[in-house]
C-alpha cells in the first residue's frame, strides 16, 4: 500500500551527506579522536612520570601544588586554596601545560619529519631513470618516419642532431 504522504529529502540535506562521507572529513574524525586520545596520554606522562622526576631533582616539589595566593588565605593545597574562595596564580599548573605542549609539539615534530622522509623516499623510487622501452620505440617509430617523408632511408648516425636541430 501506497503511503499518501510522500517525503522528500531536502537538497540540503543529501549535500551533508556527501560532505561527511568525504574521505578528508573521516580522516580528519579519525585524527580528532586519536589526538584526544593522545591527550589523556600525554596528561598522564606529565603528571605522573616527568613531574615527579624533575620534582624529585629539584627537592621534591609538586609542581601542582606551586601558587601565589592573590587574595584570601593560603590552604594546604591549590584545590584546598581555590575551593576557600581564594584568588590564586597557578604557576605549577601553567608550568605542567606548557611541558605537555612541548611534548605534543615534539611527537607532532618528529611525526611529520618521519612523513616527510618517507614521502620523498617514496617519490624518488617512482622516478623514472631514464626513458622507457616503449619511449624508445616510440622515438626510433618518430625518426624512422621523419626520414621517410624528407626521402632519407639511412638512419641518422648516433650523436646526430635531435628534434630541435634542422635537418639537412
Amino acid at each position: 500500500m501506497k503511503s499518501p504522504i510522500t517525503l522528500h529529502e531536502p537538497r540540503w540535506l543529501s549535500e551533508f551527506k556527501s560532505f561527511i562521507m568525504r574521505g578528508s572529513v573521516v580522516d580528519l574524525a579519525v585524527g580528532i579522536v586519536i589526538g584526544a586520545a593522545f591527550t589523556g596520554i600525554v596528561n598522564s606522562l606529565v603528571t605522573d612520570l616527568i613531574n615527579p622526576l624533575i620534582g624529585l631533582l629539584i627537592g621534591g616539589v609538586d609542581f601542582s601544588n606551586i601558587f601565589v595566593v592573590l587574595s584570601g588565605e593560603r590552604g594546604p593545597s591549590l584545590e584546598a586554596t581555590r575551593n576557600s574562595g581564594a584568588a590564586v596564580l597557578a604557576i605549577g599548573v601553567f608550568i605542567n601545560a606548557i611541558v605537555k605542549f612541548l611534548i605534543v609539539a615534539m611527537a607532532i615534530f618528529w611525526l611529520l619529519r618521519v612523513l616527510t622522509k618517507l614521502h620523498l623516499r617514496a617519490g624518488q623510487d617512482n622516478k623514472p631513470s631514464g626513458p622507457t622501452p616503449q619511449e624508445k620505440i616510440l622515438l626510433e617509430i618518430r625518426d624512422e618516419l621523419r626520414l621517410a617523408r624528407e626521402g632519407r632511408t639511412a638512419p641518422p648516425a648516433p650523436g646526430a642532431p635531435g628534434d630541435d636541430a634542422p635537418l639537412a
